[in-house]
């Protein structure tokens, strides 16, 4: 029987859903590129402990957190579907958005995705926010340890989003609806 010719992007696909990457390192596909990323370090976990802690305690809507999870993302141009992995992802828990969740799941529900850069910042700044823009994920907040800074994204349109803040660390970040707090950075000093 004769089998049509797979695109690139379907052997991208193939190769990257096949791969199996070594204990505590992950791989993404993001715009065509195979990015695999080795264990975070202590205070790149501490940075998301501090969010998770003021979002549980503090949001107006119960949030689900999941660190890790795989989400697919529309892509830009010809590249197979993006699969980003967030450093943390946010749900509302009335949806149970992961309960019974693929490995890698649509973002339809998530209401915030985080990333704490490491030492590859740049796809956190662009490649990962216009993967996030397009899902669309309403919020992204972005810790950036080299720039000493949070930003929040908001408002995606497209390939980006049409709002951004950026605080330096030590001043609040406001999250807005449905989470409705000032994320406290102090702790990132």
């Amino acid at each position: 029987m004769p089998h049509e010719p797979l695109s690139q992007a379907d052997v991208l696909l193939e190769g990257f859903l096949a791969l199996d990457t070594p204990e505590g390192f992950r791989a993404e596909l993001i715009e065509g590129e195979i990015v695999v990323t080795p264990p975070p370090d202590g205070d790149h976990e501490d940075y998301i402990n501090v969010i998770l802690k003021q979002v549980v305690r503090n949001a107006t809507t119960d949030m689900d957190f999941s660190g890790n999870k795989g989400l697919k993302l529309r892509s830009g141009g010809g590249c197979p579907k993006n699969h980003a992995i967030p450093d943390g992802t946010f749900a509302p828990t009335a949806l149970r958005l992961y309960r019974g969740a693929e490995p890698w799941m649509p973002c339809e529900g998530v209401a915030l995705v985080v990333e704490v850069t490491s030492s590859k910042p740049a796809a956190d700044r662009r490649a990962k926010r216009h993967c996030y823009a397009r899902g669309p994920i309403p919020l992204y907040l972005l810790v950036d340890r080299e720039e000493f800074s949070v930003t929040l994204f908001r408002d995606p349109e497209g390939d980006d989003y049409r709002q951004h803040c950026t605080v330096p660390f030590g001043k609040p970040v406001r999250l807005p609806a449905p989470f409705d707090l000032d994320l406290q950075t102090e702790d990132f000093l």
